[in-house]
């Protein structure tokens, strides 16, 4: 599974306002809902729902919040660069600014985690984070998290 089966250009945006977790959420659900024809309001359910089992933010300023949704057809990324980096209760108790939001089919199993397993692996790598965080446009990032030689060369940390 390559991140261009997840992300469009259209998906990634370069400054997120957010002054909150749940309004982080919010703004995700909102701009999730035309790239999966549902519900934002169901969308952030899913999200919330899946926060209260535990955080998203995975440290390093990092978080993947996901969910599965039933009627959703294929799995879905949008990716954020936030303008400011804000309290997400992330495991290490750092601020978010890099957030990679994975929406999956009710019945994707296994893909749904591959696809986990690959946004982890890619945001894991010190050198394309530092990358996307000094890039301003939505295009250099989409660029960035796509970038070929990125791919299969990232070791599991």
């Amino acid at each position: 599974m390559e991140i261009t089966d997840l992300l469009t250009p259209g998906s990634v945006i370069a400054a997120l306002k957010s002054q909150s977790k749940k309004q982080l959420l919010q703004e995700l659900a909102s701009r999730a809902a035309p790239l999966t024809g549902l519900p934002e309001r169901r969308i952030f359910e899913t999200l919330s729902e899946r926060e209260r089992l535990g955080t998203t933010g995975v440290g390093q300023g990092i978080a993947i919040p996901h969910g599965r949704l039933n009627g959703l057809e294929k799995i879905t990324g949008l990716f954020a660069r936030l303008e400011t980096p804000l309290d997400y209760d992330a495991v290490d108790n750092q601020p978010v600014d890099l957030v990679f939001l994975l929406l999956a089919p009710e019945q994707a199993g296994a893909d749904h985690l591959k696809a986990l397993a690959r946004v982890s692996r890619l945001l894991r790598n010190q050198a394309v984070c530092e990358k996307l965080r000094a890039a301003s446009k939505s295009e250099a990032l989409y660029a960035i998290l796509t970038e070929p030689s990125i791919g299969p060369n990232i070791q599991a940390a």
